[in-house]
């Protein structure tokens, strides 16, 4: 993974990953990237701090999207190939539960009930 410095607009480092990444988001306290490696079925943990790769979370089947929870302690992963929506405690970096959806889980989003 390419890392840009925004103000020279050149690549600062890379950080290895476990293979090709798709579909990354940053935790609500902005010290780790989560990126899916959809053909390794894991997700890579980056810790922005040290700008390398801490944890490699197994999940289900070609993992595409990630989504951090409002509060900080949990993230999903859509698995298209598994057809399923994988929930990541934050903080022992593990699968928790998985959520089965059908045919297709891909893109994710957080709907607010009033």
């Amino acid at each position: 993974m390419a890392v840009i410095d925004t103000a020279t607009n050149t690549v600062k480092t890379w950080v290895p990953l476990d293979g090709l990444g798709y579909g990354a988001a940053v935790t609500k306290d902005g010290n780790w990237l989560l990126m899916p490696i959809p053909g390794k079925n894991v997700v890579d943990a980056v810790d922005l701090k040290s700008m390398k790769v801490a944890h490699a979370i197994a999940v289900g089947a070609d993992p595409q999207e990630v989504l951090t929870a409002p509060g900080g302690k949990k993230a999903y992963v859509s698995c298209m190939g598994s057809n399923q929506v994988a929930e990541i405690d934050l903080t022992t970096w593990t699968v928790t539960r998985t959520i089965t959806t059908g045919k297709g889980s891909d893109g994710l989003g957080w709907a607010a009930s009033h």
